[in-house]
């Protein structure tokens, strides 16, 4: 998700200063995209740059508060209404890895798979119980679950939808692979084959006598 707009949507909310959209940001969506103070302040330069936002003043702690301007609202709202472009998604490192692994020499592929599976499987373990324990918070509580927690556990959902979905893909890519190295390899057309044979003997051309007619020739001359 872009930084970018994630602050723009905090902003449309009140003016707000840097550290309070760090801890914000965090919060909301579990400190899953952990931000630091710098790359949130840089970014609203940028955004104070582009017209998306402006300063409103300091504090009585010297803090600088920003608000939309108009043109970051209207930026914001049509961010909520378009679909995520997919295109420009970051690239993903797993996919690559064994994009390059099948095809670069000596890679022990099924060990790399292996390793990942194990790793997703216990990352997805993790994300079970994460999942557990925040909906049973919620269920201890008296009062409903408020939005953050409904925003925390989306985020959760996603994650764990994401690392099965990763495992079924693992799955996939071992039943490929095996498939594949079952099958007969195809030779490639600069391959050498051996010479034609006859009756004979083999590697020599038609009409052309062998050795043995040779030997026989010359104890008959």
């Amino acid at each position: 998700m872009s930084v970018k707009l994630g602050l723009l949507a905090l902003l449309a909310e009140e003016p707000k200063y840097g550290a309070r959209l760090r801890a914000e940001f965090e919060a909301r969506t579990g400190g899953t995209w952990p931000l630091n103070v710098g790359q949130v302040y840089t970014t609203l330069s940028r955004l104070e740059r582009d017209g998306l936002v402006e300063a409103v003043g300091e504090d009585a702690e010297g803090r600088i508060a920003y608000r939309l301007t108009s043109t970051g609202r209207s930026e914001v709202s049509r961010w909520w209404l378009e679909p995520v472009d997919r295109d420009s998604t970051p690239r993903d490192e797993l996919v690559i890895k064994l994009a390059l692994a099948v095809t670069v020499e000596g890679v022990d592929v099924h060990r790399v798979v292996q390793t990942q599976r194990t790793a997703t499987l216990k990352h997805l373990q993790d994300l079970t119980r994460l999942k557990h324990r925040a909906g049973a918070a919620g269920r201890d509580t008296e009062t409903d679950t408020d939005s953050h927690d409904t925003a925390w556990l989306l985020v959760l959902e996603n994650l764990v939808f994401a690392a099965e979905a990763e495992v079924r893909w693992l799955d996939h890519v071992e039943t490929r692979l095996a498939r594949e190295a079952s099958r007969p390899r195809r030779r490639t057309s600069g391959t050498p084959t051996d010479e034609p044979t006859n009756e004979h003997g083999r590697g020599h051309e038609q009409g052309q006598p062998t050795t043995s007619e040779k030997d026989h020739h010359r104890t008959t001359a």
